[in-house]
Formats: structure tokens, C-alpha cells, sequence
């Protein structure tokens, strides 16, 4: 059979968290399976970094980006983004040659109904943890068997057969029920059983239990019950699309294994406050370091020159006096964006001071280096405790009245760089790493689910080829 007739339509949501690992999820389609695959992307007036995503992407042949604009005024929701561009999707998709299967991520449910009109096979690719998948296949029991808040239970969040949820980590869309992003979240939840099969971007290695779980267990799953299919870790393997010479550079200047990285992501922000005591924090621990420091979020606090005559806001200026005078050349502060794949798979990188979103997250793990978690949002509270608590790959951060101080700043900075815990950690965290890039090597359990599932296109494709003929 030609397998070059297998044709999958891919749908991201908005935002370059979303994009990246369904990116490199459709370069193994084409690479390792001869598979065609049309990838589509809304652009909004918002979209630069996407945008800039795609310029900076190499594309091997059988892999076509369809860039889609949508002109909406719901774009504050990515879940209205979505259901708002179905139109335009589906008169897309409909002009595509023989399309196959549909894939969409976590808040594109919606569209399934453009896969059921078309006769075509209906995947969610999930670009979290497993963890969250087993939260949100059990959200809709949830739902109807709790009354009230679940921030207000006394007892951790049961999930059968994972591990409890700690009220306190608990992903931000459950924190309140009575708000629109709860009923977004619930509605994708109910819907995730709709798909013929979940994609999740994590491997066996980083999450047995869970993935176990997701795959036995009937209470969970329920019916009907879709086939799970670990394929990752998936991260960007192409260079960064902004600068990132002069980090490089810098970091070629130190012993190897000597650097913390501190970044939140490209949506995490701090408060004035916070950036201060970071700033201590840093300066204190006497450790290398290179902080991507953005502007603060609700902009609090004093500040040292003001907002420029072109209504600019340089980060730099809620920096302490004197912090760039005083850690001239043990520190190197780069302004909102740094090359964070190439930052952490320096030989001088020792550790990884981040929000734990998943992307940030298992690109941490994939080059072998050690976190201080310092979740924001999202899910992120859950994926720190899993690093720190379950892999033991991570410290955590403890705020006091809302804010790490800068002694505990110190304190796990040290412990990171230059402790024996922190040793202990580098050493668990590369044999995580070496588990990863197995698991995505010919014969690893991720390589081999993602050939169990092409498989099974494949027999569709050809039944539907036999029904024609």
C-alpha cells in the first residue's frame, strides 16, 4: 500500500506551547512513517511569536503549514478561537486530497464534528502530563459526585488508581466552579472519550503509574474508552527564533555545570516585589546565573527610571540598584526572550529555575538538567510536585505570604548548584534523560506506540480503499 496516501489533518490552538510539540509530532509523521500531513495555524493580530515560530521551522517535504486568519472578538478565549474558526476549517480541510485523520489538542474538541462529517478518524493529542489526562478523564465523575468547591476539600483530590492531588496544587481552571474556564475545561473533558485515541507527549519511563492507569483502569476510563499512546518527550529541534549568541557565548566563559537558568516561559511574570527578592536572591547564592527578566505583572512596587518616552517598559529598571554592577560576570541578565533549548543543552547549565510548564518542563529533563520549580499557573503547580515529589528531579520553591524571599532564594540555589542534594539530582535527572531518548529511539515504547497507532490508520486507510473499490 502507499503509505504517502495516509493524510492527517493536525489543529493546534493558538500559542506556541500549544504548536511546538504538535510541530514535532507531525516531523515524526513525515519522517519516520512517509505520512502526509497539512498543519494548520490560526494567526490573530496577537500571533507574532507564532508567526516567527514558523519562519524559524524547518519543514521536510510531505509536512505543509496552512496558515488560517482569524479575524475574531473572542480571541481572549482560546476555546471560542476555535470553536468560532469551524467555518473556516472545515471549507479548508475539505479541500485537502483524501484526509484521513484529525488531531487536535486539548481545547480543539469542538472540531471532532468536522471529522465525523468527513468520515475521518478523530486523535487528541494532549500536550500535558498524563497526570492532568487522568484529572480531566475523571473530571466529569468529579463533577456530578462533588458538591461545592474542590479548593474547600479537606482531603486531596482522589484520581483512581494515581496519586492524590494536593488541594493546594490543584490546576487554576478547578479553582473555581462557577467560572467560565471551569466549564470550558469540563466541557473538553466530557468530550475527550469522543476521540479514537489520545496522543500524550510524555513516555513510560517519566510516568508508569499514571499511564498504567489510563490504560486499565475501567473506573477512570469508563466507556467508551479510548486507546492511550505515549509518543514523547517531544521538544523543538529546531534553533531558537530569537537572539541568543551573546548567552552562548557567555556561557562558553564557565566551568561546566556551573550556571542556573532562570525563565518563566514566555507568558510567566513576576511582581516588583518578586523581582527583587529574586534579584537578592541570586546575588546572595554567589552562584553563576542567566535570568531572562521580563517586566513585572501588575507593575507594583517602585521602579528605578521610569516607562521611556516611547511607552516602553525595560525590564532592567525593576532590577535592584547597583544588582548588574555587582554581578558583573558571575550573572548575565537577557531582556523578555533567551535561547532556552540551546541554554540548557550547554555543558556550563547546572540547573533550571522555572514555571514547570510541560514544554519547559521535558525539555529540562531531555538535555539532563536539575529544576527549582516555581510553578505560576496552569497545571503547573501539579507538574512541580510530580518533579519534586515523585522523580525527585526538582526542590521547590516555598513562598511566604505570597512571595519567595530572598533567603530561601539563597538557600535553594545553593542546594541546586553547588550541593550534594543537588548532585544527587543531576545524576537522577540525566538517567531520566537517557530513559526519554530511548523510549523515542527505533524499538523504544514511544517509537513503538507511535507505530501501533500509524498501524492502525493504515488499516483503516486501506479498508476504506477496499469499501471504494
Amino acid at each position: 500500500m502507499d503509505t504517502t496516501k495516509c493524510h492527517v489533518a493536525i489543529i493546534p490552538s493558538p500559542g506556541v506551547g500549544q504548536i511546538i510539540p504538535l510541530l514535532e509530532f507531525a516531523k515524526r509523521l513525515v519522517s519516520l512513517h512517509g505520512f502526509h500531513v497539512s498543519f494548520f495555524i490560526l494567526t490573530t493580530d496577537a500571533s507574532t511569536a507564532q508567526s516567527q515560530l514558523i519562519r524559524s521551522t524547518s519543514v521536510p517535504d510531505g509536512l505543509h503549514i496552512i496558515q488560517l486568519r482569524q479575524d475574531s472578538s473572542s480571541m481572549t478565549r482560546i476555546s471560542k478561537v476555535i470553536r468560532e474558526s469551524i467555518p473556516l476549517l472545515r471549507s479548508a480541510i475539505t479541500d485537502l486530497a483524501n484526509p484521513t485523520v484529525l488531531i487536535v489538542d486539548i481545547f480543539g474538541t469542538d472540531v471532532f464534528e468536522i471529522a465525523d462529517d468527513l468520515r475521518m478518524l478523530k486523535y487528541l493529542f494532549f500536550t500535558s502530563s498524563a497526570s492532568l489526562l487522568a484529572l480531566m478523564m475523571h473530571l466529569p465523575t468529579l463533577d456530578q459526585e462533588i458538591n461545592g468547591e474542590y479548593i474547600d476539600l479537606p482531603e486531596p483530590l482522589q484520581i483512581p488508581g494515581c496519586n492524590p492531588i494536593r488541594i493546594d496544587d490543584l490546576v487554576d481552571s478547578l479553582r473555581d466552579r462557577r467560572n467560565e474556564r471551569y466549564r470550558s475545561f469540563l466541557h473538553h473533558a466530557h468530550r475527550f472519550r469522543m476521540a479514537h485515541g489520545i496522543l500524550i507527549n510524555t513516555c513510560e519511563d517519566l510516568e508508569p503509574k499514571t499511564i498504567s492507569t489510563l490504560r486499565e483502569n475501567d473506573t477512570l476510563m469508563q466507556n467508551p474508552t479510548p486507546r492511550v499512546y505515549p509518543v514523547g518527550p517531544l521538544i523543538r529541534s529546531d534553533r531558537p527564533f530569537f537572539h541568543g549568541p551573546a548567552c552562548l557565548t557567555w556561557l562558553d566563559m564557565h566551568p561546566p555545570e556551573s550556571v542556573l537558568f532562570v525563565a518563566f516561559g514566555s507568558g510567566g511574570t513576576l511582581s516588583a516585589k518578586q523581582i527583587t527578592e529574586l534579584a537578592w536572591g541570586l546575588e546572595l547564592s554567589q552562584q553563576r546565573f542567566i535570568w531572562v527578566v521580563r517586566p513585572p505583572s501588575g507593575r507594583d512596587g517602585p521602579r528605578n527610571v521610569r516607562v521611556s518616552m516611547d511607552g516602553s517598559d525595560d525590564p532592567l529598571d525593576y532590577l535592584p540598584d547597583g544588582f548588574l554592577t555587582r554581578t558583573r560576570g558571575v550573572g548575565l541578565v537577557v531582556h523578555t526572550f533567551g535561547p532556552q533549548i540551546e541554554i540548557l543543552g550547554h555543558i556550563s547549565t547546572a540547573g533550571f529555575l522555572t514555571h514547570c510548564g510541560w514544554n519547559s518542563t521535558m525539555e529540562s529533563i531531555m538535555h539532563g538538567v536539575p529544576m527549582i520549580v516555581w510553578p505560576l499557573y496552569a497545571e503547573q503547580r501539579m507538574n512541580a510536585a510530580m518533579l519534586a515529589d515523585d522523580l525527585k528531579v526538582a526542590v521547590r520553591s516555598e513562598p511566604l505570604n505570597g512571595v519567595v524571599g530572598r533567603e530561601e532564594l539563597e538557600r535553594v540555589v545553593r542546594l541546586v548548584i553547588d550541593g550534594e542534594e543537588g548532585k544527587t539530582m543531576r545524576a537522577r535527572v540525566k538517567k531520566l534523560k537517557d530513559a526519554a531518548l530511548r523510549a523515542l529511539d527505533e524499538g523504544g515504547s514511544s517509537c513503538n506506540s507511535l507505530s501501533h497507532v500509524v498501524s492502525e490508520w493504515k488499516v483503516n486507510l486501506q479498508n476504506m480503499d477496499e469499501n471504494v473499490q
